[in-house]
């Protein structure tokens, strides 16, 4: 998704292959600025300002917003619409890529308003909440129900459940129909806050290794955990249902039931069993 707000002089069309749907819905934009909830010595990372209905209101609460935008055009456009704030600073560059480093000095702590394209919204959340440094608080509309799977519970998780809340508590804000944007895309849209935790949900030793697990976990999730684990890994059935033994996890369970914790024990007894090599995925 990307903000809209029309004016003379730059293009209003929306471009299908950058996957653009302006927001047209200012109470929709209220509700996101209220889940940041901003104080003036914010800084704000802007994932897809597009032709900058947030960023406007960005510029008057926060010390500084750095704003990145995919779309060349609408990312130089973006200071002169709203009249050259000194505060404002415009990227053009592909938030799946582009070097936090280079934008934010060590150790600082900043915040990240998104309205995500939806072909792009789970690396780009997986990528910021795995950085150096990482977001205090990210407020981010995806598809709602990329949204849903974001906040699942035990019961309905899968591996991106697993992976937002492995970093960050995460918390629905409200939904966002069709209408809200121009043009309308043919999904609904919800609003989420993901408040990114001091340490991870579960200590382990390596997240690559942790990670590779629980994607093993879910190869076949409507198997039972022993088959899934043993079908993602590579290994006997038997092995499968050791690790599981090992970790105290009923083998007849299925993975979406599974919490954190729990999978950083298969991780753990994994290791004993059949370790997981540092650098595979």
């Amino acid at each position: 998704m990307t903000s809209s707000s029309g004016r003379t002089g730059v293009r209003t069309r929306a471009r299908k292959s950058l996957g653009q749907h302006f927001l047209a819905d200012s109470r929709t934009a209220g509700r996101i600025l209220a889940a940041a909830d901003l104080s003036p010595d914010d800084l704000i990372i802007e994932i897809g300002p597009g032709r900058g209905v947030l960023t406007r209101r960005l510029v008057e609460r926060v010390k500084r917003v750095v704003a990145i935008e995919l779309d060349g055009e609408l990312a130089a456009a973006l200071p002169s619409r709203l009249d050259f704030p000194a505060n404002l600073t415009c990227v053009a560059a592909d938030a799946r890529n582009v070097d936090l480093a280079e934008l934010i000095a060590p150790e600082t702590s900043y915040k990240v308003v998104a309205n995500l394209p939806y072909y792009a919204a789970n690396p780009i959340v997986r990528r910021l909440l795995e950085s150096q440094p990482k977001p205090d608080l990210l407020v981010v509309m995806v598809q709602q129900e990329v949204a849903k799977n974001m906040v699942a519970r035990p019961g309905d998780m899968g591996i991106l459940s697993v992976a937002v809340q492995f970093y960050a508590r995460a918390k629905m804000v409200c939904s966002v129909p069709p209408e809200s944007f121009r043009p309308p895309p043919k999904v609904t849209s919800a609003v989420v806050r993901l408040d990114v935790l001091s340490e991870p949900a579960a200590e382990v030793d390596n997240e690559e290794g942790f990670f590779r697990v629980v994607r093993a976990g879910f190869a076949a999730p409507r198997k039972q955990l022993r088959n899934s684990l043993s079908q993602g890994l590579g290994i006997e059935p038997a092995d499968g249902g050791r690790i599981l033994q090992l970790a105290g996890i009923d083998a007849t369970r299925r993975p979406q039931t599974l919490d954190i914790p729990e999978w950083a024990s298969i991780y753990r007894a994994s290791e004993m069993v059949s370790p997981v090599q540092e650098g595979e995925s």
